[in-house]
């Protein structure tokens, strides 16, 4: 199908395109951009007159819950929950049930993905057998079954000594290690530590936690060579470190999630279980300094850190309650409004969803508008003004530490391929 997409202000942070114009799409690749080649003929149209139009969002820490927790998301509902957000393309984390450290669970995932034909799926393969930070799993194998990377996600790797290893390996074939910096032993609290921890009588995260697992990666980045992702920083200790690493000229990129880039352990306030996450939120100064970093391009990416948890595993006491938060259709407004408030631009917004997090993968043809490519796009509305509703979100997770913000930037149509997968049909 040819697709025109007309009069939407185009931007495109990879080739730094910034124009009001159109977008030719033809049988599912990008065939103009910023007018429609000479005697194209659309048979679909939509108008985006006070839009932007944008690269598909690309979006490195998904938890997309299957196979092995189906009560807490399905495929279905956080693949639509993807798209609705503008987001085209997902990294999913290994920690399912099995656990992804075989090909054939790799192949079985992208496969179900593929054929609900909404957003892209990039699984992330496990670093160790079972998550269990004992025997490596055989990279190369899980490679060519799809994975784009290798991960603990959440379980930390104790023994420095496998992880020396893994980085070896790693380094061997040229892939990448995503690292969330937590020591094992630091990290097993359910709050920042600080004064409104110890009020609340919750048990601490300090800083430590994050900065000496921090130095331990840039060591072991030294001896081997590997590139390392580190997953969602939390500190302004850790930002520190980072900036000084990539000076440094280590081979290393990072993220931080939504959540940290808005909330601070205040937001717990009385025990609000929505607001247990991993990494804790810390205090302002914290929040500040990653705002800043992500600014500068200390940090790479902005992620959803989407996890959906179960009505049950929510609500439970703070410290008993399962971490994570619903996140994908949040990214696009808490991009925006983080722009905003600190005056990042509307460019840097955009860039930290679609170019920077393409560049973290590798990838050249994924989170850029460029003729000949996949026509992954969609088309937003940054003025639409609406309010976080869990009941009206398309994951089947509806916990939030956002419920009742008001925020602003919606997405009106999401193309995939092509192909449009969410909007107005009928209007488009």
């Amino acid at each position: 199908m040819k697709i025109l997409i007309q009069n939407g202000r185009v931007l495109d942070p990879a080739s730094s395109h910034d124009a009001v114009g159109d977008v030719a799409v033809d049988a599912g690749r990008i065939a103009g951009v910023g007018r429609a080649p000479d005697g194209f003929q659309a048979d679909r149209v939509i108008d985006a007159k006070g839009c932007l139009v944008v690269p598909g969002f690309v979006d490195l820490a998904t938890r997309l819950r299957e196979p092995g927790h189906e009560h807490a998301g399905m495929l279905e509902s956080e693949m639509e929950a993807a798209v609705a957000g503008g987001v085209t393309s997902v990294v999913c984390l290994p920690d399912t049930d099995p656990v992804l450290d075989e090909p054939g669970l790799v192949e079985m995932l992208r496969m179900r993905a593929e054929k609900l034909h909404r957003a892209r799926v990039f699984p992330l393969g496990a670093l160790t057998r079972g998550l269990a930070g004992e025997v490596l799993t055989e990279m190369a194998e899980l490679a060519e079954a799809g994975c784009v990377g290798f991960s603990q996600a959440e379980v930390p790797l104790a023994n420095t000594q496998v992880l020396q290893r893994a980085l070896q390996y790693a380094s061997t074939y040229g892939f990448t290690a995503w690292l969330r910096p937590q020591d094992p032993w630091l990290g097993k609290g359910v709050a920042a530590s600080g004064p409104l921890a110890t009020r609340l009588g919750l048990p601490g995260v300090p800083v430590a936690a994050e900065t000496i697992a921090l130095h331990t990666i840039f060591e072991l980045v030294r001896a081997t060579g590997a590139r390392v992702h580190l997953c969602r920083l939390s500190s302004a200790d850790g930002v520190a470190l980072v900036r000084q690493a990539k000076q440094q000229g280590l081979p290393i990129t990072c993220d931080v999630s939504i959540n940290s880039l808005h909330l601070t352990d205040a937001d717990i306030g009385y025990f609000d279980s929505r607001a247990r996450l991993s990494p804790p939120l810390r205090q302002q100064r914290d929040r500040d300094a990653l705002r800043a970093g992500l600014a500068d391009g200390t940090i790479d990416a902005l992620v959803s850190d989407h996890t959906p948890v179960d009505e049950d595993a929510k609500t439970l006491p703070f410290g008993e309650a399962e971490p994570g938060a619903t996140g994908l259709e949040l990214l696009l407004p808490l991009a925006l409004k983080w722009a905003q408030d600190g005056g990042a631009g509307l460019a840097r917004a955009i860039a930290v969803l679609t170019s920077e997090p393409a560049r973290v993968l590798g990838m050249k043809d994924v989170g850029r508008l460029r003729e000949g490519a996949a026509a992954d796009l969609c088309v937003v509305d940054p003025g639409a003004q609406w309010v976080v509703e869990p009941a009206a979100l398309r994951s089947q997770g509806k916990h939030t530490p956002f419920s009742g913000y008001e925020v602003a930037g919606r997405v009106r149509c999401t193309l995939v391929d092509g192909d449009l997968v969410w909007g107005d049909r009928a209007a488009a």
